[in-house]
């Protein structure tokens, strides 16, 4: 699990989208409520909207009660790391100016199972998983020999389309299953190889690319970092990624000799790279 510091920057894009949504919430409040009654429950709906978007708190029994710009939490965790992101996430909250961190925290505490239909935290995580891997595939070298289609369910990527080879059918399991948030892959593309025969033999210069028909270098360097981000066996915050001419040259710390083979591997399969230069890339 990530550190709190690394959970609570990433929960900020979070708290600003629960801001978004405050919006017309406040809009529908009593008029005649005091402006300070009004802050309270923003406050309050922020917080639990943020802790409903995060895969580390959302299924916890959380109540959040603000009066004044204090709040009080109370609930159930079972590790002290979700009590203390509960806190950080509420003093997060522009107007909050103090915290009573009443969460329990009981090491035997087993979440309930989620049931029936997606709650919100959870369709914005399968939207962001199928986003995600969407991009790895089509920022691929096999991109020209897949026909994909990808929806994701409470984690649970499922691949339907054709493949132009058992390379590239494999290659597209392995890149979703190798996606942030991804519990599991169903893949089910079929093999045809006359895929790419059918499609035309140029395509229109598309944006990125540069004068010498590969892509830009610049399109390369960001591509391969945000392969990076959106993949679960490679933290790229510690690697450095520059490109020129096609070749890409790592540099930095990974935790791991295969954490280190996965991030060539990763950036290698990245359209327009011609080869990765690692020397500098050192565990």
């Amino acid at each position: 699990m990530y550190s709190i510091h690394i959970q609570y920057q990433q929960l900020k894009l979070m708290m600003t989208l629960g801001v978004v949504l405050l919006a017309a919430f406040s809009a529908s409040l009593n008029a005649q409520s005091r402006p300070d009654e009004m802050t309270d429950i923003r406050l309050e709906t922020q917080i639990w909207t943020t802790y409903t978007l995060s895969p580390y708190l959302r299924a916890n029994d959380l109540q959040v009660a603000v009066q004044d710009g204090e709040a009080t939490l109370t609930g159930m965790v079972d590790e002290s790391v979700n009590k203390e992101l509960a806190e950080e996430i509420a003093l997060g909250a522009e107007g909050i100016t103090a915290v009573n961190n009443n969460i329990k925290v009981k090491a035997d505490y087993v979440p309930p199972v989620p049931m029936g239909a997606r709650g919100y935290g959870e369709l914005v995580d399968d939207v962001s998983i199928t986003a995600a891997v969407k991009s790895k595939l089509l920022w691929s070298k096999h991109a020209d020999g897949l026909a994909t289609e990808v929806t994701t369910e409470r984690g649970r990527v499922t691949l339907k389309g054709t493949a132009g080879s058992d390379e590239a059918r494999e290659f597209a399991g392995r890149q979703a299953a190798s996606t942030r948030g991804v519990m599991g892959v169903d893949n089910q593309l079929r093999v045809d190889p006359d895929i790419t025969k059918n499609e035309p033999e140029s395509k229109p210069e598309e944006a990125g690319k540069s004068d010498n028909s590969g892509m830009s270098d610049n399109w390369i360097t960001m591509k391969v970092k945000a392969t990076y981000m959106y993949s679960s066996n490679v933290s790229g915050s510690d690697i450095s990624v520059t490109t020129e001419d096609g070749i890409v040259n790592l540099s930095g710390k990974v935790r791991s000799g295969v954490e280190r083979a996965l991030a060539i591997e990763h950036a290698q399969n990245i359209r327009g790279v011609k080869s990765i230069e690692a020397r500098e890339l050192t565990f």
